[in-house]
């Protein structure tokens, strides 16, 4: 269980919040400090663990958040152990070679494997430009490859305790069944730094995502969870559990960005491949002068070429392909 840490401001005190301008579009309890004892005494008497609610180190975070992005947890905890078995500090994985780092991304099928380079990418940044120190704000921590906003909001809350609200789908869909936020990404940040307790973010923002993952899912399990907002949530009032709407993520079965991981896959068990033995590797109705031949091969290399993650030669008589060191 991870606990509060530097977490000195007690729950109960004043957040410096009650003076900010409440939304006119949100109805809101009366008194917030109830709604914020409520949620942090309900996630600190049992919450779900995972290895990365275990540790302050904001490497091991990084790689966490950066693994959690569109892939289910279960799936990641095993590869996050795995991951940080392989390389434990962010100096060592600097040290990696990127081929490696790849093809564990594609291996563990963690989803777009540019996501591997820009992790690779950032330890070194911290080993080289940062002398092995982490930077500690949300605004310092995009300057790192491949860290935007929400990542390094988390990463400061988690590690640093430093951090603004997180609004991931979980904290968007319980601020929107419990006080009628309106669906727009704006009235989520506006309440969601509202509800924030000053210098509790990692507390708050963990408990906040455990209610949305256990609590207020897709399919609400209100009592069950013994959801600690029953008494002032609109949907269990009213019996409306609605949520925001989601964009829909395309499938992966016959995707391109499956494909370009089948790719990445087959690069880093090969010093190189020769571009129609790699078609044939990854499809099996590859044709090199049919829909899903040569030209529909070079465009996903284009893509992982972009990404900086392979490179193509033209040699006289063949083209071959080989991961980018």
């Amino acid at each position: 269980m991870t606990s509060s840490g530097d977490d000195t401001a007690m729950a109960g005190s004043s957040s410096g919040t009650e003076d900010v301008e409440r939304p006119a579009d949100v109805d809101l309890p009366a008194n917030l400090e109830d709604v914020r004892s409520a949620l942090i005494e309900w996630y600190e008497a049992d919450h779900r663990e995972f290895p990365w609610r275990e540790t302050e180190d904001p490497y091991a975070i990084l790689v966490s958040e950066v693994m959690s992005q569109q892939t289910q947890l279960d799936r990641v905890r095993p590869a996050f152990e795995a991951f940080l078995e392989e390389w434990p500090t962010a100096a060592e994985l600097a040290a990696a070679d990127r081929s490696d780092v790849v093809g564990f991304w594609s291996t563990h099928s963690l989803g777009y494997n540019n996501r591997a380079k820009y992790l690779h990418e950032a330890a070194r940044q911290v080993h080289e430009e940062y002398d092995g120190e982490f930077p500690r704000t949300p605004q310092e921590l995009q300057e790192l490859m491949g860290v935007g906003p929400y990542t390094a909001n988390a990463v400061a809350s988690f590690a640093f305790n430093a951090g603004d609200a997180v609004v991931d789908t979980n904290v968007k869909r319980v601020l929107y069944r419990a006080f009628d936020v309106p669906d727009s990404d704006d009235a989520f940040e506006r309440v969601a730094s509202l509800l924030l307790p000053d210098g509790r973010s990692r507390v708050w923002n963990n408990a906040m995502m455990e209610l949305g993952g256990v609590a207020c899912g897709t399919t609400p399990r209100c009592d069950e969870a013994g959801c600690p907002w029953r008494e002032w949530c609109s949907a269990y009032e009213t019996g409306d559990f609605t949520a925001p709407d989601v964009p829909t993520q395309p499938s992966f079965e016959g995707s391109r960005r499956q494909f370009r991981g089948r790719i990445v896959r087959l690069l880093g068990e090969q010093e190189e491949m020769e571009l129609d033995a790699l078609g044939h590797r990854i499809r099996v109705d590859y044709t090199p002068d049919g829909e899903h031949g040569r030209d529909w091969l070079r465009g996903l290399l284009a893509d992982l070429s972009d990404d900086g993650l392979v490179e193509v030669r033209e040699r006289t008589d063949r083209t071959v392909v080989r991961l980018r060191e």
